[in-house]
């Protein structure tokens, strides 16, 4: 069963309305990529349509790499053009070749690496990820109050 801050998230009409007018907008400077594993897309989705909805640009490799692009190119470049990296990390994306790969790209750019943690023990997480301060997913709300402070600034 999901704590209630994780079911609070469902994606709601209004959000819906606010992204789609923005979402790709070129207002929108604060880029975040979203690392997940795909067993974690739900999840990944609902933080996508927060992190939108408080003024960021997200880009999510499961919505946004179309069919005959080269991935690991696009992943490479959306990671440079990202200010922050948000690393979703649960069982499933811990030890994910992937997200590990995408963490190290951002850590290589010096891009700001924020953990979010969902249903993991820090023992598990790899030393690259513990180092940064990790938001556990039941203090979602108040990551994204520091990030809309960061947008502002």
């Amino acid at each position: 069963m999901l704590a209630a801050p994780v079911v609070a998230m469902i994606y709601s009409p209004r959000m819906a309305k606010k992204q789609s007018k923005s979402r790709n907008s070129s207002d929108r400077l604060y880029r975040i990529f979203v690392s997940h594993a795909t067993a974690d897309k739900w999840l990944a989705t609902t933080l996508c349509e927060k992190l939108d909805f408080a003024g960021a640009t997200t880009f999510r490799d499961d919505r946004d790499i179309d069919g005959g692009d080269d991935i690991p190119e696009r992943l490479r470049r959306e990671i440079s053009r990202s200010r922050e990296l948000v690393v979703l990390v649960t069982p499933e994306s811990v030890n994910r070749p992937w997200v590990l790969l995408e963490v190290g790209g951002a850590w290589l750019k010096g891009i700001r690496i924020t953990p979010i943690l969902c249903h993991i023990t820090v023992d598990r997480i790899p030393d690259l990820i513990k180092a940064k301060k990790a938001v556990p997913i039941n203090e979602f709300d108040a990551y994204l109050e520091s990030l809309r402070r960061r947008l502002q600034s």
